[in-house]
């Protein structure tokens, strides 16, 4: 069984900075795409940020500039720096991964995992 946890929202003025992790735990085989993604009130979720396993990063480009994510391949986690907040920045944000796990020798599956949420709340 796999979990990813999420922590670091809050509440933040704009123009204000918060730091997001999340730590993917269980049991793992391995680790591939992380990211996460957002959703604001009314609207669809969207990607923001991800990141391959060799460090290869990409960004919805209302972020760049601004946003910042990066990994810790030997710990399973992914971290996303935000500076320079914009309240349309505030939104529900999800850690994503893909993860995979061996339930046998020789059985080596691999699925998308989400975390439960952290809301980012950036005031104006």
């Amino acid at each position: 069984q796999v979990q990813l946890g999420e922590s670091g929202g809050g509440l933040v003025q704009a123009g204000g900075s918060l730091r997001l992790s999340c730590a993917a735990a269980g049991n793992i085989f391995s680790v591939s795409a992380m990211g996460w993604y957002r959703q604001a009130p009314g609207k669809q979720r969207e990607l923001v940020a991800t990141i391959t396993r060799d460090g290869n990063t990409n960004y919805v480009d209302s972020v760049k500039g601004r946003f910042t994510i990066s990994r810790d391949n030997a710990k399973n986690t992914v971290t996303l720096q935000m500076n320079s907040l914009k309240p349309e920045d505030t939104a529900v944000y999800y850690c994503h991964a893909v993860i995979a796990t061996m339930a046998q020798i020789g059985d080596i599956r691999a699925m998308d995992y989400w975390g439960k949420g952290t809301l980012v709340t950036v005031s104006s």
